[in-house]
């Protein structure tokens, strides 16, 4: 059980270096954004992150039918 934790933990040091050495070779790089709302594809097909969509859904239709109050 040990040995496997260890080898885990090795894998993982490992992937995370690897994902790193951008970062720690070239001085002044960071990782490109990760927001839906940043990536030209996602915006041809019009999707957009939780947070923007839930904001146009809030959004006060102007073309609603007003309902009478009786």
């Amino acid at each position: 059980m040990l040995k496997l934790a260890l080898i885990t933990v090795c894998f993982i040091a490992f992937a995370m270096l690897l994902l790193c050495i951008k970062m720690l070779l070239v001085p002044g790089e960071k990782f490109g954004s990760t927001h839906i709302g940043n990536n030209k594809e996602m915006r041809k097909r019009g999707i957009h992150c939780v947070q923007s969509m839930d904001a146009i859904e809030r959004q006060e239709n102007p073309y609603q039918v007003k309902e009478r109050a009786n």
